[in-house]
């Protein structure tokens, strides 16, 4: 029997193993039928916390410092990673304990599905549509205050239904002084950071001793893309050789930044559980 199929099917034993090492999930609220097109899954990093016969438990979903609100019976897409094997599986939100520390409490699954190394976010049953986000080197980093405020007037304009042309012309104003773009795909999200999957022909931009402007697109729950500034604090290639790089976000220079983005991530994972709990409903 070949050793990926073994492993499909002794999962639970590589689930207790993920646990025992301390390791996580990749958990996102599951969309709907109706949410194809341009909508995304904002996928969190979340820690095992336990494991029964007929449950997991992991942490909340959280970022900078605030923790998601997932209700009871939304439905969630898991990932499970043990080297480059990875599988993926639905389950549904139990219960949740409250609380900086809290956790969810999601269903064990009947079973797992082996993602094919050219499709990690996708299998027969579930799939994940990743985020994709433009990324530019930083050439003057005391330029992302005035882009950061931009940003943030357009957000809120756009949030209120203010003008298409006036929010337009505040958006494509909001960039600092920055060198060529390449394109990302935002794999994870988690504490103060995130994860990006950078194609191999875009590997040599990435620098770690540099810091770069991020533009995520999170639609259709947030009307424009949320703007941020970071440094990859570690990177590697994967087995098709693209950058797999973790990125810590910085608002030194811009503290009140921080809320904000804080606000819009909360604002997306309330609307799209939102959505999730009226169809389990």
């Amino acid at each position: 029997m070949p050793a990926n199929r073994s492993r499909t099917e002794r999962w639970r034993e590589s689930l207790r193993q993920v646990y025992e090492r301390g390791g996580g999930l990749e958990v996102a609220v599951m969309r709907g039928p109706g949410d194809e097109g341009g909508a995304v899954d904002l996928v969190w990093r979340v820690r095992v916390l336990g494991l029964s016969e007929r449950e997991i438990v992991v942490e909340r979903p959280g970022a900078l410092g605030r923790c998601v609100e997932v209700p009871p019976g939304t439905g969630m897409t898991c990932a499970m990673s043990i080297g480059q094997n990875r599988w993926m599986f639905a389950s549904r939100v139990v219960r949740s304990t409250p609380g900086p520390r809290g956790s969810l409490v999601l269903a064990m699954p009947e079973g797992v599905e082996r993602c094919p190394r050219r499709n990690f976010n996708r299998v027969s049953t579930v799939g994940l549509r990743l985020p994709q986000v433009e990324c530019w080197p930083l050439l003057d980093p005391s330029s992302t205050a005035v882009a950061e405020t931009a940003n943030q007037s357009a957000m809120r304009a756009a949030l209120s239904g203010g003008p298409h042309g006036a929010i337009d012309t505040i958006a494509a104003a909001a960039l600092p002084v920055v060198g060529p773009v390449f394109p990302a795909s935002l794999v994870n999200v988690g504490g103060g950071g995130a994860g990006l999957l950078i194609s191999k022909e875009h590997a040599g931009a990435v620098d770690g001793t540099r810091l770069y402007w991020f533009r995520v697109h999170l639609t259709p729950e947030l009307p424009l893309p949320l703007s941020m500034t970071g440094r990859v604090v570690h990177h590697h290639l994967d087995h098709e050789q693209n950058v797999a790089a973790g990125v810590a976000f910085e608002f030194a220079l811009n503290p009140a930044h921080r809320d904000f983005v804080a606000e819009q991530i909360e604002r997306f994972s309330a609307r799209v559980s939102a959505a999730s709990a009226r169809r389990a409903a």
